[in-house]
């Protein structure tokens, strides 16, 4: 009977666990949409697809023979470049566009990303080894594996130092008066379409930055942004679209939410039992659990 005790909270721990690391990775690509929308009041549906990019890089750079760490670097150095690119190219042209439209656009960018990773990586998906090759911690039956630890460490690390950016430094500053009213900022020095660039060159950075910290448990394929986007929209969503203490709320209760659903009701329907929660909660919460915060009109 003991026994039949400790298998029960071995298998609640490892649930808890393995939810606290999907939630980890949904909170990282949530703050993605965040950051963008908070300056530009756009909603970047492509924001799965750096997640994605950030896999299949660093499994090009390895495949080559760069050390780990420097893939490491030069994955993320890759997909903020993209993402920079992007911005200059298309979103700075179209900035203020009707939200509908906008929306669409991203949608469509996010397919012509999808279809050019199949072309470029095949529709296979790859392995790429842990950060770490130390063996899984055993707490009372759950084995918690250090990838997900280097994911939750990377996720705090992460809140603090935007935290740290937008709080306390001059650039947040920036950021937020770009935000509330972009023409009072120009008036002050500050360049809404350089903030603009930021915005898109950091929300870049934590997707692949999420992308490569994910590979080593969810092996990267072309279409990996498909799910991870959304689930990260939802987040942002579930939290309070331009939140980001929300954001990482709703990423963990997210990952939780589909670990205990897939492990104690059915793995086959995690997916509906996640988004029906989600739905619940908006129908109670429709602005998200902290609300969305109240933002200008962005842009250039």
């Amino acid at each position: 009977m003991k026994r039949g005790g400790d298998d029960k909270m071995g298998d609640l721990i490892q649930f808890f666990m393995t939810g606290l690391t999907l939630g980890s990775i949904y909170a990282i690509v949530a703050l993605g949409f965040v950051t963008i929308y908070s300056v530009t009041n756009i909603i970047n549906l492509a924001q799965g697809e750096f997640v994605m990019m950030g896999g299949m890089f660093m499994v090009t750079f390895i495949a080559v023979g760069t050390p780990y760490w420097i893939a490491f670097l030069l994955t993320i150095i890759v997909v903020t470049i993209i993402g920079w690119i992007l911005e200059i190219s298309i979103f700075r042209k179209v900035v203020g566009s009707d939200p509908i439209s906008l929306i669409i656009l991203t949608i469509g960018i996010s397919i012509f990303l999808r279809g050019l990773a199949s072309v470029a990586w095949g529709k296979e998906s790859f392995n790429v080894a842990p950060f770490t090759n130390t063996p899984p911690l055993k707490i009372l039956g759950a084995s918690i594996n250090f990838q997900s630890i280097w994911i939750m460490v990377i996720t705090l690390v992460v809140v603090i130092m935007l935290y740290i950016i937008m709080e306390k430094t001059i650039l947040g500053k920036a950021f937020r008066g770009t935000s509330d009213n972009p023409i009072a900022a120009r008036l002050m020095g500050i360049s809404p379409r350089r903030m603009t660039a930021l915005a898109f060159i950091l929300s870049a950075s934590l997707g692949s930055l999420a992308g490569v910290a994910i590979a080593p448990i969810m092996f990267p394929t072309y279409d990996a942004g498909i799910m991870l986007g959304m689930k990260g929209f939802s987040a942002a969503i579930l939290g309070g679209l331009g939140s980001a203490p929300g954001a990482v709320i709703g990423g963990l209760l997210i990952g939780l939410v589909e670990s205990l659903g897939g492990g104690y009701i059915s793995s086959g329907l995690k997916e509906a039992i996640t988004f029906s929660f989600i739905l619940l909660l908006l129908l109670i919460r429709p602005s998200g659990i902290i609300g969305e915060r109240s933002t200008g009109k962005g842009g250039l």
